[in-house]
């Protein structure tokens, strides 16, 4: 009877860790799904050409892995330094040019570039939250082969999937001066962990070591990339940004700045958004003028949605978003880029 028992134990043992397996690889590959560029006629972003006059680029394709990936470089002349962007899981480069114009405005080179699987690089999928990492890995790869550019002081700049990457870079050979890390988590686990509790509850936690042995197998040690270990034996100036509502990225859970208490480094600085409709996960850097506006937009969007059954033809649509003016929707906090731009300028001293 003992071993009757004792036989059905392991057996259901073996099939949870079986479905557990499957399980773990079909909703972990489901999160990390592929994201083309947007329709930019009905969508309310700033669309590159229109700042094209202004900032000028030119594409430049290298490879992560088997993809190539899609890289934008803009140069002005005796730059200070070259900033690197890393853009946010769902986005591309192109979501974050306010922030790349107000640093060419700085004095400073730009390259940014879209991760596997994101608007027009290569990639069946964006893989899982390490490949940030291992896209920048690349990216950093590039720019070292390139002697107008390897010779720049180099600093980074990410938000959310960006912002974990740039701080995790640390934790490689190369030559950074400073880093802007936005919304980040401190590593990928505690940011799988985090969703999959909200998903799952506590159950999450039987999953964690099938979670772990999955991740590792697609990334192998960049999966346990640990940006507070790198930050504090670098001794880089690093700036952590975070807003204290933040709805993806917990800002006492799997946030960077949740490990403040362990963070050493006295070159660190933190700054944490309080103020209300600026301080969660993509409201970050807007600017009163932007939340009044977008709130304006937004109310007449309704209307207009409600008007036609929740079923707005595409002309219509056009037609809606042509009319909007994109350089508000896409104001930045004047006092947030301040500090910003005191950053960059003590670093480059």
């Amino acid at each position: 009877m003992a071993r009757k028992l004792g036989f059905i134990v392991a057996l259901l043992i073996l099939l949870f860790i079986v479905v557990s397996l499957i399980t773990t690889k079909l909703v972990y590959d489901a999160q990390f799904p592929r994201h083309d560029r947007p329709d930019e006629a009905i969508t309310a972003s700033l669309r590159y050409s229109d700042i094209a006059m202004q900032y000028p680029r030119t594409l430049h394709s290298f490879p992560s892995g088997t993809n190539m990936l899609q890289g934008y470089l803009y140069t002005i002349d005796n730059p200070r330094a070259l900033m690197v962007v890393s853009h946010g899981l769902g986005g591309g480069a192109d979501s974050y040019l306010s922030q790349i114009r107000f640093f060419i405005d700085q004095g400073l080179a730009v390259f940014a570039f879209d991760n596997t699987g994101s608007y027009d690089s290569e990639g069946k999928s964006t893989k899982g939250f390490p490949q940030s990492l291992v896209d920048l890995d690349a990216a950093l790869r590039f720019i070292g082969m390139k002697e107008e550019l390897s010779n720049l002081p180099l600093l980074l700049f990410g938000h959310s999937w960006g912002g974990y990457a740039v701080a995790n870079a640390i934790n490689y050979s190369y030559d950074i001066q400073g880093v802007i890390s936005v919304s980040a988590v401190n590593t990928a686990m505690d940011m799988i962990m985090e969703q999959g509790r909200r998903a799952m509850g506590g159950f999450i936690t039987t999953q964690y070591p099938f979670l772990w042995l999955y991740q590792y197998l697609l990334f192998g040690k960049a999966a346990s990339s640990d940006a507070v270990s790198a930050i504090n034996a670098s001794g880089i100036p690093v700036l952590i940004i975070h807003g204290i509502a933040d709805e993806m990225v917990d800002y006492e859970g799997s946030a960077l700045i949740a490990q403040k208490k362990n963070i050493t480094n006295e070159r660190v600085r933190y700054i944490t958004a309080t103020t209300e409709l600026r301080n969660g996960h993509n409201n970050l850097f807007r600017s009163d003028d932007a939340i009044s506006y977008i709130q304006e937009v937004n109310t007449r969007y309704r209307a207009l949605y409600d008007s036609y059954n929740q079923n707005i033809p595409y002309e219509t649509k056009k037609a809606f978003y042509k009319e909007i003016d994109r350089s508000i929707v896409q104001h930045m906090e004047p006092s947030l880029m301040l500090e910003i731009k005191q950053f960059i300028d003590e670093v480059l001293e």
